[in-house]
């Protein structure tokens, strides 16, 4: 019972968490646009934090601008982006736009040095990448900060997961991340082409970012790539895909924005990474002479984009203990272990490894974009320019494989 109690007041206070007073020397944030997910990824985990307030919203339309203002407390609404980014008082912006316009208005952001945290995917496409983070590294020092948001590595649960794995060993993973029919109206701006929506732009990119993390490395080719066309709009709403990586592992991933089950009912799955690592020696204190042990590991994580609600990590151990000499099997054994990790090991006594177990994945990426921001220690989790451009990269690689046409580059020039 009172595991189950823990469980829902951890999951009330994720939406509804305690507001401590503003520093003086808050960093103020102005978002861009007025889509819903802000109020997930931005408006709610700041109100936990102390350095960071909401100032301003900016839409093409000055009436919903200030109804969104009203709705959800935000000061100042402006009815242009630019006239956003030319407030001396905005230090930061949140760019949640459609995907097509990431790359305009984060160029634009910077340009007016502005701190950017982007939306995910960065961009449209790796040509729109490598210009943007070429342009970053180009400003003179101290540059604004630039984070892509992808928000779950942040979060404990992700490195406690990462750290049972031995990336060298991995032999096979499988992603999968699905949203069901329906989730997604008919008219949302995933479904649209010219927006670069579709699968892979969407939850689809969380999948690749799982299987770079855990091989630790970037895939040398995609393998197999099959795209399904979404029942409107000009996009794929699921696509599946096999990427090599260069320890001669490979990874699986499924992405769908509109999965269906039995009957053609909306169908529904818990996002989960599964790896399976090779037969790998293991050191045993006080072994027999002539004797070697093995393991054969599996990990994994399930809930991990939602992991401040609830995730689990599980461990499954399949030991053998062989002679050395004929590797004859002399003992098998099978261990399992169930882990979770809402706060960090060392909260409490490291720098930058602050949290609480209600904070979502959001509020610990918004932590670390604040301490760059404020020059602070981190928890050593980040996003940088290299990593947001070789995710691009696998992005499109698996289009092309897929016959499937990657996203339209911006006219838009600095």
């Amino acid at each position: 019972m009172g595991a189950f109690l823990s469980l829902l007041v951890r999951c009330w206070t994720v939406d509804h968490p305690p507001e401590p007073p503003k520093s003086r020397e808050a960093i103020k944030i102005g978002i861009l646009g007025t889509g819903w997910i802000a109020s997930r990824a931005l408006i709610t985990p700041a109100k936990s934090h102390p350095d960071v307030i909401i100032a301003a919203v900016a839409s093409r339309d000055k009436t919903r601008a200030e109804a969104y203002a009203r709705k959800f407390n935000v000061p100042i609404a402006y009815g242009s982006y630019q006239h956003m980014l030319d407030d001396p008082a905005i230090d930061a912006i949140y760019n949640p736009l459609p995907n097509s316009e990431h790359y305009e208005w984060s160029l634009r952001a910077l340009k007016a040095g502005k701190h950017v945290l982007l939306e995910k995917p960065s961009v449209s496409n790796t040509l729109e990448a490598e210009s943007l983070f070429a342009y970053h590294s180009s400003l003179p020092t101290p540059r604004p900060v630039l984070l892509e948001a992808i928000h779950p590595r942040f979060h404990p649960a992700w490195s406690e997961f990462l750290s049972l794995i031995s990336s060298p060993h991995v032999e096979k993973v499988d992603v999968k991340f699905n949203a069901p029919s329906g989730f997604f109206a008919k008219g949302d701006i995933r479904w649209r082409f010219d927006l670069a929506g579709g699968a892979m732009m969407d939850i689809g990119s969380y999948t690749v970012s799982c299987l770079r993390d855990v091989f630790g490395a970037e895939p040398v080719r995609v393998e197999s790539a099959v795209a399904r066309a979404a029942k409107w709009g000009d996009v794929e709403e699921g696509l599946k895909a096999g990427f090599r990586f260069p320890n001669g592992g490979v990874g699986f991933i499924d992405a769908d924005i509109n999965k269906t089950s039995v009957w053609g009912l909306p169908g529904v799955s818990i996002p989960r990474v599964v790896v399976q690592q090779r037969e790998m020696k293991v050191e045993v204190e006080g072994a027999p002479e002539g004797e070697i042990q093995t393991r054969k590991r599996t990990v994994t994580i399930w809930g991990f984009p939602g992991a401040m609600y609830h995730h689990s990590i599980g461990v499954v151990d399949v030991n053998v203990r062989k002679r050395a000499s004929d590797g004859q099997v002399l003992k098998r054994w099978t261990e399992k272990e169930t882990k979770k990790a809402y706060v960090w090991n060392g909260r409490g006594t490291e720098s930058g490894k602050e949290g609480e177990p209600y904070w979502s994945t959001y509020r610990y990426m918004l932590e670390q974009f604040i301490n760059r921001i404020k020059g602070r220690d981190g928890s050593g989790v980040w996003v940088d320019g290299e990593y947001s451009i070789h995710q691009m990269k696998a992005i499109d690689a698996a289009y092309v494989k897929a016959g499937v046409a990657i996203r339209p580059t911006s006219s838009f020039k600095i």
